[in-house]
């Protein structure tokens, strides 16, 4: 199944059109029906171009047959400006898997191996996927932080910015994951007053002008679900995200795809938690999840106009 029957585009266009008009292409992730359908409703109310995002074990979660008939089932159009990328894979076949069941752009995380091996297994995605019309992302740094089993990692290390044209050159990608200080999961920052590296960025968009560049967990983590959460019985000590002051700063900077995961986690178990503990003779889980549905919704479209920029930009 190619990803064009299915309505999808690949992430070409889209991201030369967020640098051009200084603003990022929201990558959120999904894993069931409800985090789809609110992040497909986002994007429409917003005239919004959008990315939607499966880790490998949200694949798994879903079932391959499940994911793709949810996506034909949401009778998109190629006029809606709409991506399914395969976030962090793992390897080739999870990236050749992945093509071969109609996803439009894909990653290969090969950051923790060394450079050369990095680039060596890089530069074989791009060039099976680039047979097939489909864009690829690949990563220089490490990023700290759990998200899921594909995305964890005790240490760090920022992008090396005398690499990425060496990088860049050798693997044929179309676009760039740096290390800018952001990490995966809803524990980002110790202080609220830590700054991204952005002189580390500046320098990576001066060694690769108008080459699309990609911040990875850059959740903002809003206090108010943390507050939330907690109130109805949750125990999200100290979770904090990036600040979305300095996330428009990066879309400035040739950062044009953001990605967000656990902000709709959060908003989804925030809702979820109010609604049941208001309504505890409540057992219809059709009502408790259409509430995280309209909260994941509201994130998104919030996070669309005051992150990234993109509304009204298809």
């Amino acid at each position: 199944m190619t990803y064009t029957e299915l309505g999808l585009v690949n992430t070409n266009e889209m991201f030369r059109d967020a640098i051009a008009r200084n603003y990022a292409v929201p990558a959120f992730n999904f894993y069931n029906m409800e985090t789809l359908q609110s992040i497909l409703d986002a994007a429409r109310i917003t005239h919004s171009p959008v990315i939607l995002a499966v880790s490998e074990s949200a694949l798994k979660y879903m079932g391959t047959d499940m994911l793709t008939g949810m996506i034909r089932g949401a009778n998109i159009s190629p006029d809606y400006k709409i991506a399914l990328h395969l976030d962090h894979g793992t390897s080739f076949d999870a990236c050749a898997h992945a093509i071969e069941i109609g996803f439009s752009s894909v990653m290969i995380d090969a950051s923790k191996l060394p450079f050369d091996e990095n680039a060596e297994l890089s530069r074989r995605v791009a060039q099976h996927a680039h047979k097939y019309n489909v864009s690829v992302e690949a990563e220089l740094g490490v990023l700290a932080g759990i998200e899921d089993e594909n995305t964890q990692s005790d240490f760090s290390s920022y992008t090396n910015p005398a690499d990425v044209e060496k990088f860049v050159n050798a693997t044929g990608i179309d676009s760039l994951a740096i290390a800018i200080g952001t990490s995966h999961g809803a524990y980002k920052r110790k202080k609220e007053d830590e700054e991204l590296r952005f002189d580390i960025l500046a320098d990576v968009a001066t060694r690769l002008p108008g080459f699309p560049l990609v911040l990875h967990g850059a959740s903002n983590i809003p206090q108010k679900l943390i507050t939330t959460i907690n109130e109805f019985g949750g125990q999200l000590s100290g979770a904090r995200g990036i600040d979305e002051i300095q996330l428009r700063r990066a879309t400035k900077m040739n950062i044009c795809k953001i990605n967000v995961d656990s902000d709709l986690r959060l908003g989804f178990t925030a809702a979820a938690r109010k609604s049941l503990s208001e309504n505890p003779e409540n057992f219809n889980p059709r009502e408790f999840l259409s509430v995280a549905r309209q909260e994941m919704t509201k994130i998104c479209i919030d996070e669309i106009r005051n992150i990234m920029g993109s509304e009204d930009k298809i």
